[in-house]
């Protein structure tokens, strides 16, 4: 099937053509960093096609419509950013008030003795034990069968145990 293309779609075709420098001047000018201007130029285009019934049929109105169409997208990127930008600073205050002190005793004894482990296994064990899946739901995170990662877990739990039981016991001060 062949696309026919209509008198609104030529025009719009050449408007674009004709405006897309001075959208982009303008998009440059309100944008940072300047980067964005270029994709903020394509969604600008993007919308005109998609709304080429609304375009004027006078050349300085379809024009005034073009930017009108930049200034809206224009806007809807800065909302998306203040939002992503507050999300970076939620996230960020939840993750310095999830940081403990420093791990000390026993905690600091059993985060070395998984550090030591081979690292599919140290992540096996920290999603099992620290983000609570299944073994099950492990193999498929780590796109591993599951009789690997119950071999893997069974094995790195032994060597977990036989290093927490090799180090000497820290008596508390005083004892």
């Amino acid at each position: 099937m062949v696309h026919r293309v209509t008198a609104a779609e030529d025009r719009l075709q050449r408007l674009a053509t004709d405006l897309a420098p001075q959208l982009l001047n303008y998009l440059v000018r309100r944008v940072d960093p300047v980067e964005d201007a270029a994709d903020l130029l394509s969604e600008t285009l993007l919308v005109m096609c998609r709304r080429t019934r609304a375009l004027p049929s006078d050349d300085h109105e379809a024009r005034l419509w073009a930017f009108g169409v930049a200034r809206r997208v224009l806007a809807t990127h800065r909302r998306g950013a203040a939002r992503r930008a507050a999300l970076v600073d939620r996230l960020r205050d939840d993750l310095q008030n999830a940081v403990d002190e420093p791990a000390t005793g026993q905690e600091a004894m059993l985060l070395e003795a998984v550090g030591a482990l081979d690292p599919l296994d140290q992540e096996i064990i920290r999603l099992i034990h620290w983000d609570g899946f299944s073994q099950v739901e492990v193999a498929r995170i780590l796109h591993r069968r599951p009789g690997t990662i119950r071999s893997r877990y069974a094995r790195a739990r032994e060597t977990l145990k036989a290093q927490l039981h090799d180090r000497p016991k820290k008596t508390p001060a005083g004892r």
